[in-house]
């Protein structure tokens, strides 16, 4: 009884204390908007924004007390390998991000450089550039602690269209009733596209499927390219491993030290002593070590010293992968080489078609299984002294999540339901044709994106196993998203940016912020001409949903050399995606060669007037007239 008092006057407190973007409405039984998002995950945020900038009120239900899902919960080291590859609304966050640490510190600060020109953060930050977004959005309404549970009788569906939505209020414990034209599924789980019972996918698809590279069950070490011994390349059900992004600092001022669970289980980690002491790892790099090194290292270890090579970290980064944040902090996350980290497979594979009492019990066990692993790593006399050393300097930041004991608020799910829809993203859309090419590009993209596929780890470290099950990088290249894959077949105003049609290959690349705020500002921008065209999800014209992405900043095909604001950036992007500006430039102010102007005539069965001239004009001035005349 006083966890729940406590936690009531938690929740009153930080209805005082956020800001108003959380008092635009007044709870009701029932209550119409235009858009109701579920989730107010980064994609639900930019999908409610991208839909006020075009006259639409949208409505986010947020099932915790904070607004801002990962982002704002310890995913500070934004995950893009090519910065431009995505731009508009998730552009605009990375810009106000370093405009915050210029404005506070001063532009020649450590705290700017640590900002990385906006894609480092600190999550108090990412939280609160998200809400002055917001605020600058009169038509987005957000409520806080309204659970929605994936069950039929939480939706009224008729005639294949969503009309209503019940939801709990988590403080008052009453149902609540919401209305809208369109719906949009921004959860990590996809919990609004099971309960409308759109067909959707779990587990990892075999290689027999679609001839993905690495696909189902498959032991690889980090960084090699060759399966390991095991691999079936199968399917099965397995959901690749959950955790928790710290924040840590080494700061004293700022350090509050890692408590040991009251669960705490010894046995859980000792398999860390060994592999501490030795230095062996899952990465190319121990199977690699010469065997004059691996001599040294015995020699090493009974002196008491730690072992040395490529990749050998002494204490906290075994752990946990660190990625610097301003103000001395880390965006702790699970270390890739290490055969136990933060992590926590296996354990987590019923949380995406779960209920969310099972969740919150898997989170706080998960919560406690890392306090756990710090703490052991920190204090356990069994492990060197080193390494307890470099360990006990870490500590979590006191000034992150005051709410909630300095420990993030949300699990990272990194994977949930995935949408059968229209389109299905496999790892060959990011992957490219010809060496140093593009991946096939799609004609109906709504963002570019770039990150390598990636998935963690699927089972626990297995007796026998070098490497974790599951646990995979391989590189890709900047790619286009189609915008089918957040369509569903039937349910005609409903749109899934999140739980978005891919196989686990596919979506293990998909699954990162920066795509999925892009895809949110692509279903906002759909959901709204869904309503202006008073027509079905699957007939809107992807033209107009484009058009509108390009006047908000957004990249659909991504080029070195030509950004949104250039007076040909919409051209090319049209003309992009038909394929005629194949290159990774477009070079738009050199002039522009006979050759080319010949190549761009028989592509398009049009003659170029006597104003565009070759070694005169600029491939800017011939694409723009292009596109002029084969605008569609």
């Amino acid at each position: 009884m006083k966890k729940l008092i406590r936690a009531i006057w938690l929740s009153s407190m930080l209805l005082f204390l956020l800001p108003s973007v959380y008092f635009k409405a007044a709870a009701q039984t029932s209550v119409s908007y235009d858009i109701v998002i579920v989730g107010g995950t980064p994609a639900g945020i930019m999908a409610g924004i991208s839909a006020a900038r075009m006259g639409k009120r949208s409505l986010i239900l947020e099932r915790t007390s904070h607004a801002g899902g990962l982002v704002a919960n310890g995913l500070g080291a934004t995950d893009i390998i090519t910065r431009g590859a995505t731009a508009g609304l998730f552009l605009e966050f990375v810009n106000r991000v370093k405009a915050h640490y210029v404005s506070v510190y001063g532009p020649q600060s450590k705290q700017v450089k640590d900002c990385s020109q906006g894609y480092h953060f600190e999550p108090s930050v990412g939280e609160k550039v998200l809400l002055d977004m917001l605020k600058e959005a009169p038509l987005v309404t957000v409520l806080i602690n309204r659970q929605f549970d994936a069950l039929p009788e939480n939706i009224l569906i008729e005639n294949n269209t969503i009309k209503k939505l019940t939801v709990l209020n988590r403080l008052s414990n009453q149902q609540e009733q919401y209305t809208g034209a369109v719906f949009i599924d921004a959860t990590y789980e996809g919990d609004l596209i099971a309960a409308a019972g759109v067909p959707y996918s779990l587990g990892r698809e075999g290689k027999d499927e679609y001839n993905e590279p690495y696909a189902g069950q498959v032991y690889k070490l980090w960084l090699g390219e060759r399966q390991e011994e095991g691999s079936s390349n199968l399917a099965d059900n397995a959901v690749q491993a959950y955790n928790f992004r710290l924040c840590l600092t080494t700061e004293p001022a700022n350090r509050v030290p890692i408590p040991k669970p009251v669960s705490y289980n010894r046995e859980e980690y000792v398999s860390l002593i060994e592999d501490v002491l030795s230095g062996q790892h899952s990465g190319i790099e121990w199977v690699d070590m010469s065997p004059q090194l691996r001599d040294s290292n015995i020699a090493l270890r009974a002196q008491g010293k730690p072992p040395v090579g490529k990749w050998m970290p002494e204490g906290m980064q075994r752990l946990v992968n660190k990625v610097v944040l301003p103000n001395s902090k880390t965006d702790a996350n699970n270390q890739h080489r290490a055969l136990i980290s933060i992590d926590l497979p296996e354990e987590n594979w019923p949380w995406p078609t779960a209920g969310w009492e099972w969740r919150d019990r898997f989170a706080n066990r998960l919560k406690d299984y890392i306090l756990g692993l710090l703490y052991f790593g920190q204090h356990d006399e069994a492990l060197p002294a080193w390494f307890r050393n470099d360990c006990a300097q870490w500590g979590l930041s006191a000034d992150e999540f005051r709410d909630n004991d300095n420990f993030p608020r949300q699990a990272y799910v990194r994977e949930g339901r995935r949408m059968k829809g229209l389109y299905l993203f496999k790892a060959g859309d990011a992957l490219p044709l010809t060496k140093d090419g593009r991946p096939p590009v799609h004609i109906s993209s709504i963002t570019g994106s770039h990150y390598d596929i990636d998935s963690h780890a699927t089972r626990k470290s297995e007796k026998g196993k070098k490497v974790l099950d599951g646990f995979l990088s391989y590189p890709t290249m900047p790619y286009t998203v189609p915008f089918e894959v957040m369509l569903p077949a039937v349910i005609t105003n409903l749109l899934a940016p999140v739980p978005a049609s891919a196989t686990h290959l596919g979506f293990a690349t998909l699954r990162m912020e920066p795509c999925w705020m892009a895809l949110g500002q692509a279903a906002g921008i759909a959901a709204a001409t869904i309503i202006s065209s008073s027509k079905p999800a699957q007939q809107i014209p992807v033209t107009a949903v484009q058009d509108e992405l390009i006047n908000q900043g957004a990249v659909l095909i991504y080029y070195k050399d030509i950004k949104p604001g250039h007076p040909a950036f919409r051209a090319v992007q049209r003309l992009g995606l038909k394929g005629w500006l194949p290159e990774w430039t477009v070079r738009p102010d050199e002039k522009v060669n006979k050759e080319e102007l010949l190549q761009w005539q028989q592509l398009t069965g049009l003659k170029f007037p006597k104003h565009i001239q070759a070694n005169k004009s600029t491939r800017s001035e011939a694409i723009q007239w292009l596109f002029t005349k084969t605008k569609s």
